[in-house]
This record gives structure tokens, sequence and C-alpha cells, in this order.
């Protein structure tokens, strides 16, 4: 198998053969080694960002957090970040926050 990346390991997987039959009509042959890692990649992120959101449950509390203890603070406080953010992709960051 010829591949331009040096770094590439040939593995075995099962699939259900309507998976396969589904692969084949949709990617073309040269494909679908590059559509499946994308598609393994996209889930892994997944994966990693869930489980990141189950190691941090409960890190923010009411308690820690009392001036975000409504729906409308929340809303004033992402309000503030989403210009914080924008302020940082247009060069006025330093502007809203000194």
């Amino acid at each position: 198998m010829k591949n331009a990346n040096k770094d590439v390991e040939k593995m075995t997987v099962v699939f259900p053969t309507s998976v396969v039959q589904n692969l084949r009509q949709r990617i073309p042959p040269r494909r679908r080694s590059a559509f499946v890692v994308e598609a393994v990649t996209e889930k892994l992120a997944l994966e990693e960002q869930l489980a990141a959101i189950e190691e941090s449950a409960g890190a923010w509390s009411q308690e820690n957090h009392p001036e975000l203890a409504t729906d409308q603070a929340v809303d004033r406080w992402m309000a503030e970040l989403r210009q914080l953010w924008a302020g940082v992709q247009d060069g006025t960051a330093s502007k809203i926050h000194p």
C-alpha cells in the first residue's frame, strides 16, 4: 500500500455487511481509507469531549459562582464573553477589558 505518510499502520476491522455495502456505494475505492480514518477521528474527538465533560462534572457550582445563579445572569455573561471573543478577532479586545 503506497502512502505519502510513513506513520501509518494497517489493521483489520470487521464491519456489518450493510455498512460495507453502503460505504462501497457512496465512497470511491481510493477514498475509503481516508473516509474511515476521518470518521474514526471525529468519533474519537467526540469521545474525548464527552470524557472531559464527565471528568469536570460538578466543577462549576452555584456556591462558587453566585453571580451566575439566574438564566439572565448567564445570558449577560455569555454576551460579554462573545463580545470579548469578537474583540480578539477584530483587535479591540483591550478596549473591552483593560
